[in-house]
């Protein structure tokens, strides 16, 4: 069994910041790769951020030098830290997180989704 929780949105005026989480927990030996996406309403969802455990790092050019992303190993949670906040950021946010299990078998989860609001 394996639960991923995403927390941290919520309603923000322009130019402000927040970080969302995404936690995992069960049957999860580490965390491979964590990837960001988002939906605003009427859009297909896009990749907002993309990190593998090597470090490789690749930001949407809609939010680059404004939204990291980080992780901790020891609490098996990702995070998307989020400067700068413009009204267009607002949608639902989601985690999508590649692993490997206790027996080293990959295996990929996707958060519930968050909302975050950017509006004054």
């Amino acid at each position: 069994q394996v639960q991923v929780l995403e927390s941290g949105g919520g309603l923000v005026q322009p130019g402000g910041s927040l970080r969302l989480s995404c936690a995992a927990s069960g049957r999860i030996l580490r965390i491979n790769r964590s990837d960001w996406y988002r939906q605003a309403p009427g859009k297909q969802r896009e990749l907002v951020t993309a990190a593998t455990r090597g470090g490789s790092e690749k930001y949407a050019e809609s939010v680059k030098g404004r939204f990291t992303t980080s992780g901790d190993d020891a609490q098996n949670t990702v995070y998307l830290q989020m400067n700068s906040l413009k009204p267009e950021d607002t949608a639902v946010y989601y985690c999508n997180i590649f692993f490997s299990d206790l027996l080293g078998d990959p295996d990929e989860y996707w958060g519930q989704g968050i909302q975050v609001t950017v509006s004054s």
